[in-house]
């Protein structure tokens, strides 16, 4: 379920925004067959990144989270949507965020639609 809810959140944001983009066809059905593996694929590590680094980042910036009421979680979500971004560069899945900004609004979009699919598909594991 999370990589669904990841994997419709990047492609929401890609669509939306023209600072993040995936690499490939750009209209009609071409533009899903390129990039739904593309956009798994970077599903997968945002998931990774979210799971494993994000937290660590959290504890380590506890004492700023609470200083800023809470704000600072929004740059460091911005932070891991910029770091998803250059590993896909590293395995070279064509998956781009063209600086600080487009991560900050895309990490936003990413969350509301996250939950939307939440709340519209309930788990029931």
């Amino acid at each position: 379920m999370w990589l669904l809810t990841y994997a419709a959140g990047l492609a929401v944001a890609a669509w939306l925004l023209d600072g993040i983009w995936f690499e490939g066809a750009t209209t009609g059905s071409e533009a899903f067959r390129d990039k739904w593996l593309q956009v798994l694929a970077v599903a997968l590590i945002l998931g990774l990144v979210s799971t494993f680094v994000e937290p660590v980042v959290k504890l380590l910036s506890l004492p700023f989270i609470i200083l800023t009421l809470g704000f600072l979680l929004l740059v460091i979500n911005a932070a891991m949507l910029l770091f998803t971004a250059w590993l896909a560069g590293i395995v070279d899945l064509g998956f781009h965020v063209d600086g600080f900004w487009s991560a900050l609004v895309g990490s936003i979009i990413i969350t509301i639609v996250g939950w939307g699919v939440r709340v519209a598909i309930p788990y029931r594991g």
